[in-house]
């Protein structure tokens, strides 16, 4: 068969940004992506791989600036054009989305008018074909009410919406390369794997090539030709994903393949990387990650390694010279601790709580609808153990969070804590709820004070609560809480602006815990970290759980953090629960279609590579509106069982034993010795 040709030849390409100290995230970086072919670039946060697309479209920050290198596209050296040149190839023959789509969406402007930029601008669309081909790009990411929508500004969407907005964008353009950093961060597991189907769809109708950015070893497994591992502004491992996933090269790679949780291990404690990426403002005189090397010789902090090549793959480490083969051995995992007692009375109960937004249109702003976000839900949050709320992205998972802290107000409902109500509460009278409940947002970047630094962000609320005594007493605990979210006690002395998303997320979780709350709202805390920071996070969370007793509801898309951490999981669709059970029961034995969908989404890592996401199960059905939800059952126009029963009547409570229910007029028997 003939090799495909060569889009995009990046060589030794280097990237120092001016400050005190200059830093280099970028420094030598050499990669080939070919038509057609996806090349996934794995690493930590902080070890450069967005600065290095960000560098090949030559959009770095004012103080950035490209050292060295080449990077050729199609022929062309893009580091030569002038500006108005690129500027046609930026969003046209490349496309790019971003890690971070609440701070790449322009807010004052509307979805249409921000997609019709593009294609005016690179397909010479206008008017009415224009406005067509926008809503036809928004329906294919899978956004509800598309034409509707087009007129709606970006603080209208969720965190997963906007998402879908900006990979809605970067398509409009139908460009031949598509840099995708952290594409599906934000995205349910459904949503996910329908928007990888239409990327790979896309890359096969148009021999599109794509350099891929991302944290999710399923996502890799899923669309990746070729892997590319980096760590500390370097690659340290490259080769066809087939061999990195059978047995990859590196220690640093073995260690991100440990640190993921699986099925199965509950309890025992995730394998994590001591330490952090060292920063990037100084020289190095042997190899990065020694520091943090289980297999590190002293050869490693003197000698910078050189690359080996190993059968049709290439990795930069001592431990290969002079051709050994190192095996790669995991780490026995970490005995079980054992759980602290805790009291079985709830500390927050939610009653039939409902959050409802009026539709206003006209001169005179009439009511017209309502948006049924929450309609109606009710769970229980008890000391020492974690609820998991679940669902697909614009499902009410947020707002349920958000309304259980008094940030929305609700439309009808309880809210208890500690069995005093709290929806008929307001200023002061909420001090109570403030201190003993608080939330990780899932947009850390809008939910940080960009002119306050880090420690200034933490200790606002201390002060405020009178938690840790005076001023010395909470600048120690301060720096206790970052060593624990695996941060440096320097940032503290840092503006948000300086870190990383997943390093955001970071200091958000640190927040929340620096005022001992005794109930935490997690609204997606692990989306946008790496794995390996991911363990250590719900290591954290965990240890955090047992010794202080700790409730969680913990809203995500993850499954295998579900798997990990909760104790009981709550599936939500359309603003209600349609089942509820401890995690074992739900995961292993679900009762739902709408959950059976939910699991049969998700990406597996330990799938063989050739292995493609089932579509026949993950199908592009358009999502129902939480405005206008269908009749009956909300989920029947989805669900391969839905007779006129189903169209005509939605389901009440199916008990199902242990606390345990499901919403659904045909629920899936249950499986053998239940």
């Amino acid at each position: 068969m003939t090799e495909a040709p060569t889009l995009l030849t990046v060589d030794d390409l280097a990237v120092e940004i001016d400050g005190a100290r200059t830093v280099c995230p970028v420094d030598g970086v050499s990669l080939r992506i070919a038509q057609g072919q996806t090349l996934a670039l794995l690493g930590e946060s902080g070890c450069g791989k967005s600065m290095t697309a960000l560098a090949l479209m030559r959009l770095l920050p004012t103080a950035g600036r490209i050292a060295r290198g080449s990077v050729r596209y199609a022929g062309r050296e893009l580091l030569a054009l002038p500006e108005a040149r690129m500027r046609a190839v930026r969003g046209g023959s490349i496309g790019m989305i971003f890690q971070e789509p609440a701070t790449s969406l322009n807010p004052v402007m509307s979805v249409f008018s921000q997609i019709d930029e593009v294609l005016r601008r690179h397909r010479g669309l206008a008017g009415g074909e224009a406005r067509a081909e926008a809503a036809r790009l928004l329906s294919a990411v899978g956004i509800p009410d598309a034409q509707r929508r087009l007129d709606d500004y970006p603080f209208q969407f969720s965190g997963g919406m906007k998402q879908r907005v900006m990979i809605a964008m970067a398509l409009a353009g139908e460009p031949e390369l598509l840099i995708a950093d952290e594409p599906t961060t934000a995205l349910d597991v459904t949503l996910q794997a329908q928007v990888l189907d239409l990327l790979a769809s896309l890359q096969r109708r148009r021999n599109m090539a794509m350099l891929l950015i991302t944290h999710d070893l399923g996502v890799v497994a899923r669309m990746a030709h070729h892997v590319g591992v980096m760590y500390a502004g370097q690659l340290v491992e490259t080769g066809p994903r087939g061999g990195f996933f059978e047995a990859p090269l590196h220690p640093y790679s073995r260690k991100l393949f440990a640190a993921l949780p699986r099925p199965g291990e509950r309890g025992v404690a995730l394998e994590t990387l001591p330490g952090m990426v060292p920063p990037l403002d100084q020289p190095f005189t042997g190899c990065r990650f020694a520091a943090r090397c289980p297999e590190a010789m002293p050869r490693c902090s003197t000698a910078l390694p050189q690359w080996h090549a190993v059968d049709a793959r290439a990795v930069r480490c001592h431990l290969y010279e002079a051709g050994n083969r190192p095996m790669a051995v995991r780490s026995p995992a970490p005995a079980v601790t054992a759980e602290a007692a805790h009291a079985d009375t709830p500390i927050l109960q939610v009653e039939n709580l409902k959050v409802h937004f009026p539709v206003r249109k006209g001169v005179l702003k009439r009511v017209v609808g309502q948006v049924k976000a929450v309609d109606g839900i009710s769970l229980s949050l008890v000391p020492g153990r974690t609820l998991a709320l679940v669902g697909e992205s614009g499902c009410g998972k947020t707002t349920a969070g958000k309304a259980i802290m008094q940030l929305i107000r609700s439309t009808g409902g309880s809210v208890r804590l500690g069995g005093e109500e709290q929806t008929t509460r307001s200023g002061a009278a909420l001090h109570a709820l403030r201190e003993r409940v608080q939330m990780v947002f899932q947009d850390p970047f809008a939910s940080l004070n960009p002119r306050m630094r880090v420690g200034e962000i933490l200790d606002e609320g201390m002060a405020a609560l009178g938690v840790a005594g005076g001023r010395a007493e909470r600048r120690q605990r301060i720096d206790r809480l970052l060593e624990r979210v695996g941060l440096s006690p320097d940032a503290r002395d840092r503006f948000p602006h300086a870190f990383s998303g997943g390093q955001r997320q970071r200091i958000a979780l640190a927040r929340a815990l620096a005022v001992s709350p005794k109930v935490i709202i997690c609204d997606e805390p692990t989306s946008a970290l790496d794995v390996s920071v991911q363990a250590q996070i719900l290591n954290l969370l965990r240890d955090l759980q047992r010794s202080e007793g700790l409730a969680y509801l913990f809203i995500t898309h993850n499954i295998a953090v579900v798997d990990f951490l909760a104790t009981d999981v709550a599936v939500m669709y359309l603003g209600r629960i349609v089942e509820f059970g401890a995690t074992e029961a739900v995961l292993r034995a679900p009762r739902h279609p709408y959950t059976r969908r939910l699991l049969a989404a998700v990406l597996q890592v330990d799938a063989p590579p050739a292995v493609a996401v089932d579509t026949a199960q993950v199908d592009e059905v358009e999502l129902a509106s939480a405005l206008n939800p269908p009749t009956g059952c909300h989920f029947h126009p989805r669900c391969p069982r839905a007779d006129a029963r189903c169209r005509r009547e939605y389901p009440v409570q199916t008990i199902l034993g242990g606390g345990a229910y499901v919403c659904c007029h045909h629920p899936e028997a249950p499986a053998a010795g239940d």
